[in-house]
């Protein structure tokens, strides 16, 4: 058996007139994240850390910010693809840890809901994902209320059927 660990960090400036996506689910918010895509910053966290455990690269090599292809897609969609490339590959996921820094809204009530969306996606039992979530006591730019910041740790496991001799 091959096991592996991966790490992924992600942060995305928030700003009003965006709308604001955590773990798949759409937050009431004044202020949402900046980016490419949904600016899930939960999901791709989750998917660098799922990449990097397989030595796939990063979720910008597969899915990158100067694609059309993946202007305001779902993350949703780029995690699904990114599990099919573990799979495909020969891996299965373990478990996956992460924590949320952000400073406002206050998320805690809706941990339930993001577990139940991504461990769908991923095909783990929520047991398998942890969602945390923390603040910064007001420092730097996430205390600030100016931006997100997502870690995630991910433990995946290799079919003994794919790994070379």
């Amino acid at each position: 058996m091959n096991i592996r660990v991966g790490f992924g960090y992600d942060v995305h400036q928030l700003k009003p007139g965006y709308k604001f996506v955590l773990g798949g689910i759409t937050i009431k918010s004044d202020r949402g994240a900046v980016g490419h895509s949904d600016g899930d910053a939960l999901i791709h966290a989750v998917c660098d850390a799922l990449l990097g455990a397989a030595n796939l690269r990063d979720i910008g090599f597969h899915f990158p910010d100067t694609s059309d292809e993946f202007k305001d897609i779902d993350s949703k969609i780029i995690l699904k693809r990114t599990i099919g490339l573990l799979n495909k590959h020969g891996y299965s996921v373990g478990n996956i840890d992460t924590t949320i820094c952000l400073e406002k809204p206050k998320i805690s009530s809706l941990i339930p809901e993001m577990q139940e969306t991504l461990t769908k996606i991923i095909g783990i039992e929520k047991e398998d994902l942890s969602v945390k979530a923390t603040t910064s006591e007001k420092l730097g730019f996430v205390g600030k209320g100016e931006g997100i910041a997502v870690f995630a740790v991910a433990l995946i496991i290799r079919d003994s059927a794919h790994i070379s001799k």
